[in-house]
């Protein structure tokens, strides 16, 4: 598994289990923003057909250097490409992604097309209330928009730290949060989209909030006991969402 870091790894365990409560194997899936690949790799890994896409040639040469299944290719491949390319898929992907587009629901009338009847779309997203974009996204974001002498300290603290601005998933040079959901704007926004989600998932608390994060990052422990925490939580303070979408009927 490629994934170090236990929300990423459990994030990672419900799509494979959603899939496989779902799904044949063998069954075509779609991998959408794809990143490095890590997430289709491991599904590729367990016998489904996988392709994985992504707008960053960045991201796609390095999730090509790393694969070595023969049911997994990767493309640099937009949204329209999709719908003209005529192909439909059993399942669809798209974890971590929504929160960085200006236009989520552009890409899910996408989603909604190419999608089999029947299948399933499964959606990951951070809650936008949650400790980590309350905490750290949202305030960093503003620092970085008025770019003073607190943006310019930061940066020099997480170099010392060893954050560099990517994640495992994905290496591509921007990752602002544009989108911040909670649990009833993502219902929400799958019911303008004829989509119902099916299931609700949580991730983690507070291991990947600073100070926390320094501890956490170090000891796997504290990162497991956080992730059960998030389970016995109301949904408000969980770090991030998994789900389950269907075609609305």
């Amino acid at each position: 598994m490629e994934f170090t870091r236990e929300a990423d790894i459990k994030r990672l365990k419900f799509i494979i289990h959603s899939l496989r409560q779902k799904l044949p194997e063998g069954a075509e899936v779609l991998d959408v923003g794809c990143g490095n690949g890590v997430i289709t790799r491991s599904l590729g890994e367990i016998g489904f057909q996988m392709r994985g896409i992504d707008i960053s040639d960045k991201t796609i040469e390095k999730a090509r250097s790393l694969n070595r299944f023969p049911n997994v290719t990767f493309e640099v491949t937009s949204a329209e490409q999709l719908v003209a390319d005529g192909r439909r898929y059993h399942a669809v992907i798209c974890s971590e992604v929504l929160e960085h587009l200006h236009d989520p629901g552009k890409l899910l009338a996408v989603l909604h097309q190419v999608l089999h009847d029947g299948g399933i779309l499964i959606v990951t997203v951070p809650n936008g209330k949650g400790p980590r974009e309350v905490l750290v996204t949202k305030p960093v974001i503003r620092m970085q928009a008025r770019k003073g002498w607190l943006w310019r300290f930061m940066q020099r603290v997480k170099k010392l730290f060893g954050y560099k601005g990517t994640t495992v998933q994905s290496d591509a040079d921007d990752l602002t949060h544009i989108q911040f959901f909670t649990r009833k704007s993502l219902r929400n926004l799958a019911k303008e989209h004829q989509f119902e989600i099916k299931k609700f998932g949580k991730t983690n608390f507070v291991e990947d909030v600073f100070p926390f994060s320094i501890l956490t990052k170090r000891f796997r422990l504290l990162q497991k006991m956080d992730c059960m925490v998030a389970e016995v939580l109301p949904y408000g303070l969980t770090g991030g969402f998994v789900t389950v979408w269907e075609k609305a009927g």
